[in-house]
């Protein structure tokens, strides 16, 4: 057992079983044992790769789209460009550097990284350098999206919301129970189900009726980082970008999984050493960005927002520009857009200030 699954385990006989919410809290989050504090999980060397690591035609598209929300909010003279989980700092080098081709927007913006992870900061600050970020491009990093300075925004979080975590619930005869984590008789992480009963309401409606044995994910964590974009938006003006895995209506079903090593893994063998996500639900997202009076755009596939967005004309001309790399970045404009690989698991979702109108991307 990890050091993290000892420390759980005697948290378990000392206070009873933790929700699968605190489990994942836990395994991520924790500060001595917690996996994204303790190493940079990304790339071969690591446990998984995002889009911005895939090419950088992920980051300059994201980049550009910015510069087009910037210019529909009325071209503040001050915006925050800020990233929640922005991993090595990939997706911002390169969004910066297709902001080559809008220099009043760089000329007005204020880079903001909300980051936990100590190790992962280093990688932002190499590679903000690397990417060699404009002289007077302000980069200030912060722990929580509230720590950044009020005013106009524009939020981008791509793989972030699936790493908040998630509360399973479980229909039995009677109605609706916790699923936990506990401990089996020989000492081990197991699931389980709380005994008490759970009110209906914690169920999105159309689901409330399933059979027993259904199992429902829902994220008050996931609602309330939407509920906090959005205030942000109405108030103070902008758009935001999130980019996830997950589905665009509410459903049933387990969808919690560990990754390690590019592999899927037991979430309950090694606490602390696989990265835990599960599925976003983009429904909820919505209704929770539009209870605040916010604007929702999509979602719709990455695919499709990608192609909106011209990355076939991006491939081409880097394709041009380095014939010898054009299988690699063919390869790169499959795994990003194909229905087979990320094109269609993957959402795209924008929430904006009722002001904006239409946005890049978004059909209508």
């Amino acid at each position: 057992m990890t050091p993290l699954g000892r420390e759980l385990a005697d948290l378990i006989r000392a206070d009873g079983p933790l929700s699968v919410a605190r489990f994942m809290a836990l395994c991520l989050g924790h500060p001595r044992h917690g996996y994204y504090l303790t190493r940079d999980p990304l790339g071969r060397a690591g446990d998984f790769v995002t889009a911005p690591e895939i090419s950088q035609m992920f980051g300059e598209l994201i980049g550009l789209w910015c510069a087009d929300a910037w210019n529909r909010m009325g071209a503040p003279e001050r915006v925050a460009l800020v990233e929640l989980g922005p991993g090595r700092g990939t997706l911002m080098a390169d969004a910066l550097r297709a902001l080559k081709v809008v220099p009043a927007l760089r000329a007005t913006l204020a880079v903001h990284l909300v980051e936990t992870s100590p190790a992962l900061m280093a990688r932002q600050r190499a590679a903000l350098e690397a990417a060699g970020v404009p002289a007077g491009v302000p980069v200030f990093w912060h722990a929580r999206l509230a720590d950044a300075p009020d005013g106009p925004s524009l939020i981008v979080a791509n793989e972030f919301l699936d790493a908040l975590p998630v509360t399973q619930l479980v229909r039995g005869r009677d109605g609706w129970h916790e699923r936990q984590v506990g401990l089996d008789s020989d000492g081990r992480l197991a699931f389980g189900l709380s005994p008490a009963r759970l009110p209906d309401s914690l169920v999105p409606a159309a689901l409330r009726t399933a059979p027993p044995g259904s199992l429902v994910e829902v994220s008050p964590e996931r609602a309330a980082a939407v509920r906090e974009i959005a205030r942000r938006l109405v108030a103070h003006g902008g758009a935001a970008l999130i980019v996830d895995y997950g589905h665009t209506q509410s459903g049933l079903g387990d969808t919690l999984q560990a990754v390690k090593g590019h592999a899927f893994a037991d979430p309950l063998a090694e606490p602390g050493e696989a990265d835990l996500t599960s599925h976003v639900d983009f429904a909820a997202l919505a209704a929770a960005a539009r209870a605040e009076g916010a604007a929702v755009h999509g979602p719709v596939t990455q695919g499709a927002f990608l192609a909106a967005l011209g990355i076939d004309v991006r491939a081409a001309r880097l394709k041009a520009a380095a014939p010898d790399q054009a299988a690699d970045i063919d390869a790169a404009l499959h795994r990003l857009t194909a229905p087979d690989a990320m094109g269609n698991l993957f959402k795209v979702l924008a929430i904006a200030d009722p002001k904006l109108g239409p946005l890049a991307g978004f059909a209508g």
